[in-house]
């Protein structure tokens, strides 16, 4: 992953508080070349520094109104396998592999409980998968967030 300067943290800045600006109003306020600001953004999208936009849509606008997380223990010769089958369920968010007795941390969304059932064995019916563990998303006190980092990354503001 490209590291992020203070003139990036900036833009990147500018467009959580807008996603909408065009290049000129963040050329504008950025103080910047309406250029660099495109050859700026053109960068952070080809490298990865910016996420697709479908991570901004709610899964809860499109009917999946019930959220878990499962932990799920896969055989270690079977973890790429694994990654994949799930990768190919709709309803899978996330995979993260940790280290410890869990393997892998799977972030789904479901429309209920049955709907949360299927899921459940379509995970465990996925060849490696040895047990899975879930635990339903209560609440949600931080959003997943980046901005307090872009912040720090940003530097002092200029006034």
């Amino acid at each position: 992953m490209p590291e992020v300067d203070a003139t990036d943290a900036r833009l990147l800045l500018a467009l959580t508080e807008d996603p909408r600006a065009s290049v000129m109003a963040l050329s504008q306020r950025l103080g910047l070349a309406r250029g660099t600001v495109q050859t700026r953004l053109a960068r952070l999208e080809g490298n990865g520094a910016l996420a697709p936009l479908d991570q901004r849509v709610r899964p809860e606008s499109l009917g999946y109104r019930l959220g878990a997380y499962m932990s799920v223990q896969v055989a270690q010769r079977d973890l790429t396998e694994v990654g994949d089958a799930l990768a190919g369920l709709p309803e899978v968010l996330e995979v993260t592999g940790l280290s410890g007795a869990t393997d892998l941390l799977v972030h789904v969304v479901a429309t209920d409980a049955d709907h949360l059932w299927r899921i459940t064995e379509a995970v465990l019916a996925i060849p490696g998968v040895q047990r899975v563990d879930t635990a339903l998303a209560m609440r949600r006190f931080v959003d997943r967030r980046v901005a307090p980092l872009l912040e720090r990354a940003a530097g002092p503001a200029a006034d």
